[in-house]
């Protein structure tokens, strides 16, 4: 893909209502997001697409939680791509700028070619909200089923949530006229509101007993649902990602007969909260025993941030402990 400069709605969030459908939704465009989450690492191509679709989907669900709020999305598999972490942390106050972080575990030696779905195996993906200090966090999960974690996502909210959501997403490395390849990611995320949330029983029809929308959508909820499902299905790849074409016109063209209405924007920037006082709080809960397996031969203990790539090398005896040197090899 080759597109033009970067434009005003790169790193956005747009929150709209679509009201003759009960339908609300969200356009997230990230470039600048997915270079500092993608540039700490050295990605395979299939790791590097999963990664980007899991900042994209954190950056549509994100969205929608409170002040202060942090939400995480958690992909563990026992495929080649082992975990997908992320964080969304929302700003402290209105029009400040929200945070996305993102990172994946992985063994190189069993990464194919293959679609980046295939690097996964059997396990779930879940999703997590701290509401912060004085609250118990919220845990959602869902097996992996489907054939992306898009898929996923659209699983986890009809069955822990019962709200049909339905996702539309491209990603992928583009080059600007004259500039260096990067990547690029945009997206809709589209969920039904429900005049009340519907008490279902038994299992669904979706793969493994899962909740799709049409076991929980009837007669004119049902109608509509599958009426803004259709217009969507008319989106091309590059309007998601959509340099030539501003969020506000792309929910026009497909949307102009539901009554669309926009909302404030919410700017998305690459941001981690690792700190050194934070690497001493976690190794806080070690004994003097674990702590002196850690020191290295310089007589330091060391820790990185997987997000970031941040380095710490610490003093032991700055953490309470004398700093002796590994017990010798007595082999």
């Amino acid at each position: 893909m080759t597109f033009g400069q970067k434009i005003a709605w790169d790193d956005t969030i747009l929150p709209f209502q679509l009201d003759a459908s009960d339908t609300r939704g969200r356009i997230a465009r990230l470039d600048g997001v997915l270079g500092g989450i993608l540039k700490q690492h050295d990605y395979p191509p299939a790791v590097e697409a999963l990664v980007a679709e899991v900042a994209l989907l954190t950056a549509l669900i994100g969205q929608t939680i409170g002040l202060r709020w942090k939400l995480s999305l958690q992909v563990q598999t026992k495929g080649a791509v082992r975990m997908i972490a992320s964080d969304y942390f929302a700003p402290q106050n209105e029009n400040d700028v929200a945070k996305i972080r993102a990172y994946a575990s992985f063994d190189p030696e069993r990464v194919t070619d293959g679609a980046p779905f295939d690097q996964l195996g059997e396990g779930y993906f879940a999703v997590l909200i701290d509401q912060g200090p004085g609250t118990d966090p919220y845990q959602g999960i869902t097996p992996i089923a489907g054939d992306s974690i898009s898929a996923c996502a659209e699983a986890y909210f009809a069955q822990s949530e019962q709200l049909p959501t339905r996702f539309a997403l491209s990603f992928g490395r583009s080059t600007e006229a004259g500039g260096s390849e990067h990547w690029r990611a945009g997206g809709f995320m589209l969920q039904h509101m429900p005049k009340a949330s519907p008490e279902m029983q038994g299992g669904g029809s979706g793969e493994g007993g899962l909740l799709l929308a049409s076991d929980i959508l009837h007669e004119d909820d049902a109608e509509n649902w599958n009426r803004v499902n259709i217009l969507l299905d008319t989106v091309e790849d590059l309007e998601l990602v959509g340099p030539a074409v501003p969020p506000t016109d792309l929910l026009v063209r497909l949307f102009h007969e539901e009554s669309p209405r926009v909302f404030d924007a919410q700017p998305v920037r690459f941001g981690c909260t690792c700190s050194e006082e934070r690497v001493r709080q976690s190794l806080s809960i070690y004994s003097a025993k674990d702590i002196r397996t850690m020191i290295t031969a310089d007589g330091v203990v060391t820790a990185d941030c997987q997000f970031c790539g941040a380095h710490y090398s610490l003093d032991p005896k700055t953490l309470g402990f004398d700093a002796v040197a590994p017990e010798a090899d007595d082999s």
